[in-house]
């Protein structure tokens, strides 16, 4: 397989196939773990971010902060190293990633589930869904959810929102539309709040605008 296959859109199984695919074509052309760290330190964060970062950790105490992405622990947790921000986490949801012993990335799928809208590896609303029910069994409650999100996978856990939570689709990204065509399509099917950014410095100020 040479690189023109691997720029053609994933059309035999997964995204998380695909990259797996892409990984062992990178680890084929030599590139080794502090070239794919690089690479991932480098990525530019979503605008805004870094100020919703400082937000949510001068304010640390109030939120309770959880990661959950389709991407994969090791490039997440380079990023957020780099950008100062990996203690904000409680926890970080994502495919599981390492280098092998000829030093290749390798990826794997997060689990399995039987949600038919979501990928095979990975159904956001289940962990959102069982980290809340685990976070309950440990009597830690939750006032209510706020869920940033901009990706087509993001529109399945924002639908176990309830009228007391938050949904931050990133305007025009896949996560929005869904939600307008879900709201248009069924009016009030949709619960929670929707507050669509595109800084996530909105997502800050909306928070702040919580506290007062």
């Amino acid at each position: 397989r040479g690189p023109e296959q691997l720029r053609q859109s994933p059309r035999e199984g997964s995204y998380n196939e695909h990259m797996q695919r892409v990984l062992a074509f990178l680890g084929e052309q030599g590139v080794r773990a502090a070239d794919f760290r690089a690479v991932y330190e480098n990525i530019p964060l979503s605008p805004g971010m870094a100020e919703l970062f400082q937000f949510l950790s001068k304010h640390h105490e109030l939120f309770e902060v959880v990661l959950i992405s389709d991407a994969n622990m090791f490039g997440i947790e380079a990023k957020l190293r780099a950008a100062g921000a990996r203690s904000l986490f409680r926890k970080i949801f994502s495919n599981p990633a390492s280098f092998d012993r000829r030093g290749f990335l390798t990826l794997g799928p997060y689990h399995s589930h039987k949600c038919l809208q979501c990928p095979p590896n990975m159904c956001k609303r289940k962990i959102l869904t069982e980290y809340l029910a685990e976070r309950a069994q440990e009597e830690v409650e939750f006032q209510r959810v706020f869920y940033v999100g901009d990706g087509a996978n993001d529109f399945c856990p924002s639908g176990t929102l309830t009228a007391a939570d938050v949904a931050f689709p990133r305007k025009g990204y896949p996560m929005h539309r869904l939600i307008q065509e879900a709201q248009e399509k069924q009016p009030g099917a949709f619960q929670a709040a929707v507050v669509p950014w595109e800084s996530a410095a909105e997502v800050a100020r909306y928070l702040q605008e919580l506290l007062k």
